[in-house]
């Protein structure tokens, strides 16, 4: 009996070093929950129960319980690390299989997919076209590298003062020369973008009719379009009471591109007894674009960034919590699965409830304390050794029983 007893002991100190040799070797993986073995005594329990005068008959691996204690954020330069503060886990798609990490390390693949070191691919709530994500949903979050297609400008808002000192010169938009700076009072130019993304200069020629009363024409890439209308008409405060909205005749790009038809707003216009001025003048069109950055905010929204100087939502980082984490199922490569112990999975935002935040450029470090493992590491040794001693001293008695004669 006392060699069983204590080859249980040394089976248990066995396990408890390699549990803690296992923490030690992850001390440097990125989202590595670092684990404690667990023992209890064994007695022999008959139909009456264990007796007062029963001898245990030596211990047993209970559990090994993973602690999910938050780990050290460390900073990278990498906009795809991601770490979390709080309680929550990041969600993956292994080929359909959903699995959950606190390992943030992410890049992407070959098809533009955010994936971590195994391919496993992380997922978003995806953004709804109307704005806002749809929290119902996930999908996979993937970065199109692709060229982007172009925009043709249909809308120019100009928001300028005319001076109203200036002199009237009558007539009418047909009168504007734009040649001959005498013929107009002042112009302003735009580049605005054809079907085909390629750029062109729209001038806009501004002429005062009348008292309070402005013609316009325009001209892009040197051409004249064609005249304003309705003309600009102002009331006695100088606010545009006429002529808001204003239309010109369709220009064809010559290269193949669909004609351009551009409308301008200027119900931001003014005239005022001050300065001719330009407060703001905006277009709606924009060129072909590739992807030239990503951000990634603390409530897990990803933002793109494109060369063409677009920009769009892709997704919002989905977050995972369990009522029980030390259930999850560990599956290697630091991803855990769910099981009946770790209770049914809960989705939801970073930044709400206990989910906790999400930093960009970060990476949450293994939360392994060597310092504790050293002094665990001695104690499983020790242990062991006073094991072996039973063994010893069980072997030392039953010899001398076998000597007796």
């Amino acid at each position: 009996m006392p060699f069983r007893i204590a080859l249980s002991g040394l089976n248990a100190a066995s396990a408890d070093l390699k549990v803690t040799g296992n923490n030690v070797a992850n001390a440097g993986t990125v989202g590595f929950k670092q684990s404690r073995a667990e023992f209890a005594d064994v007695y022999a329990v008959a139909f009456q129960g264990v007796g007062d005068t029963t001898i245990g008959g030596g211990v047993r691996l209970a559990r090994v319980a993973q602690q999910f204690t938050q780990g050290n954020i460390d900073f990278t330069q990498n906009a795809l690390d991601l770490a979390i503060n709080g309680e929550g886990f990041f969600v993956l798609s292994d080929a359909g299989s959903r699995l959950y990490t606190r390992a943030g390390a992410f890049s992407v693949d070959r098809d533009g997919y955010v994936v971590n070191a195994v391919g496993q691919r992380l997922q978003v709530f995806p953004a709804n076209s109307g704005g806002g994500f749809n929290t119902g949903a996930l999908s996979d979050l993937r970065l199109d590298t692709s060229e982007g297609a172009p925009n043709a400008t249909t809308k120019v808002t100009a928001a300028l003062n005319l001076n109203a000192a200036e002199t009237a010169l009558g007539g009418g938009a047909s009168d504007i020369d734009i040649t001959d700076p005498s013929t107009y009072n002042y112009s302003t130019s735009i580049t605005v973008y054809d079907s085909l993304g390629q750029s062109h200069t729209a001038t806009v020629y501004f002429r005062k009719v009348n008292t309070n009363e402005w013609a316009t024409a325009l001209a892009i890439d040197g051409s004249r379009v064609g005249d304003g209308s309705p003309n600009l008409t102002f009331d006695a405060t100088g606010a545009i009471s006429s002529g808001g909205t204003v239309t010109y005749a369709a220009y064809n790009p010559g290269n193949g591109a669909n004609a351009l038809n551009i409308t301008f707003d200027y119900t931001k216009a003014t005239q005022y007894g001050t300065n001719y001025a330009i407060n703001s003048l905006s277009q709606d069109g924009y060129t072909t674009g590739r992807l030239s950055g990503i951000d990634i905010d603390s409530t897990g929204v990803v933002f793109a960034r494109y060369t063409n100087g677009q920009s769009k939502e892709l997704g919002k980082v989905a977050l995972a919590r369990f009522p029980n984490p030390q259930g999850l199922e560990q599956r290697g490569d630091t991803v855990w699965a769910e099981t009946y112990t770790s209770g049914d999975v809960l989705l939801g935002e970073a930044g709400t409830g206990t989910f906790g935040v999400i930093q960009s450029g970060a990476l949450e470090a293994s939360n392994v304390d060597i310092a504790e493992q050293l002094v665990n590491l001695i104690t499983a040794q020790r242990n062991f050794q006073a094991n072996a001693q039973v063994i010893t001293t069980a072997d030392t008695v039953t010899q001398t029983i076998i000597n007796i004669r």
